[in-house]
């Protein structure tokens, strides 16, 4: 019962951080588009959001989360070679030329994809990790079905759209959104490379250039990914920060690149400038009296992290309530839930979420008792 209570605050809280003020109007180009905040997920603006689409090299924000993940789980290093085989060297559309047989670091493979949307170092990329392209893409679609994306199967690493069966890769704005925000809220270390405008590979005799020209026109830009072909239109999905407030801005199939950059920049505009993130203060005391415990007191801490995405209006005028037990007898489970947390902005709820303990505390045992006991009985008696 403990759990289900602490369960349905977290739902009661969710639901909550969904339902922003609506940007009813945004006139944004394109067939589908949508505007979410990353750290809560929160989405505030969409529009035909949940279309299937073609996605083009959009599709690469999976290929670099999968990287990503590989990097920081250990099972490959910036500094490890690859080595292109024929067939990513075959690759067409966006590239660096690779030849097969040629070797490059993993960071500037990573670098070509982020930077130029190479398509030859996908491939390379997806070989060094999974063996096959065909492997990778699997991986691609494992991953997209436990983030929830519903809309999205991919059929290559790319986005290119010449394949037989390229008329089924597919994707969403929403589940862009959704990759996007695991790629940038769970692995910083991608920004060093989608906010590059400019740079070399191969010893600096090969030039590359941003396709996302945001990282350079747009203060806060920190990525993320362009598409272009003719079936799928003109792609984005862009990223920004100011302060430690983030916001992805995705635009599919818009007619030309100006029109999805100008489109991802309306949206990001009316995100900072409407919304922020508040992080409630908590008093400074936040403890509940123990009986029969080995400690005489335990903390009272947020069953988890409270971020919760606001309008800029609601700023001065949100306040936390704490209610907590006065006294519990032990023991008492880490994790037990031990009172609420509500968060209001004047008179109107924002968020409950449970206060719960931080630490276990065990029950005396009877010796600890007697111990207890009879150390009082000692000091009370008279010299």
């Amino acid at each position: 019962m403990k759990r289900l209570g602490i369960l349905l605050a977290i739902v009661l809280l969710l639901g909550t951080l969904a339902a922003p003020a609506r940007a009813t109007d945004l006139q944004v180009a394109g067939k589908s588009a949508l505007l979410m905040d990353i750290a809560t997920g929160t989405v505030i603006y969409e529009n035909n959001a949940h279309e299937k689409l073609a996605p083009a090299s959009v599709t690469k924000v999976m290929t670099l989360l999968l990287i990503m993940e590989a990097i920081d789980s250990g099972r490959i290093r910036w500094e490890d070679t690859v080595t292109a085989s024929e067939a990513a060297a075959a690759k067409g559309g966006s590239q660096i030329f690779l030849k097969a047989g040629e070797t490059m670091s993993v960071s500037d493979m990573v670098k070509s994809i982020a930077v130029s949307s190479a398509n030859d170092c996908a491939c390379a990329m997806a070989e060094h990790i999974a063996g096959s392209e065909t492997a990778f893409v699997e991986k691609m679609n494992a991953r997209a079905a436990q983030l929830g994306m519903e809309d999205t199967h991919f059929v290559n690493c790319t986005g290119l759209d010449d394949g037989e069966d390229a008329a089924s890769h597919l994707t969403s704005a929403y589940d862009i959104a959704v990759m996007s925000r695991e790629l940038m809220k769970n692995h910083p270390d991608i920004t060093k490379f989608t906010t590059i405008w400019m740079d070399t590979v191969r010893g600096g005799s090969f030039g590359l250039a941003n396709t996302n020209k945001l990282v350079r026109f747009y203060p806060g830009a920190t990525g993320l990914k362009t598409g272009f072909t003719s079936a799928a239109g003109y792609c984005l999905s862009a990223t920004a920060q100011r302060d430690s407030f983030g916001l992805i801005a995705v635009v599919m199939g818009a007619a030309t690149s100006q029109e999805r950059f100008n489109s991802c920049k309306q949206m990001l505009d009316y995100g900072f400038a409407s919304f922020c993130l508040a992080k409630p203060q908590l008093p400074a005391e936040n403890t509940v009296r123990v009986k029969l415990g080995t400690a005489t007191q335990v903390k009272a801490v947020p069953a988890e992290s409270i971020e919760l995405l606001i309008d800029k209006s609601q700023q001065s005028s949100i306040t936390t309530e704490v209610t907590l037990q006065e006294e519990l007898t032990a023991p008492i489970s880490e994790g037990e839930r031990l009172g609420m947390l509500v968060v209001k902005s004047g008179e109107h709820i924002l968020a409950q979420v449970p206060m719960v303990a931080e630490s276990a505390v065990t029950r005396l045992s009877f010796w600890d008792i007697f111990a207890k006991v009879l150390g009082r009985i000692t000091m009370a008696a008279p010299a």
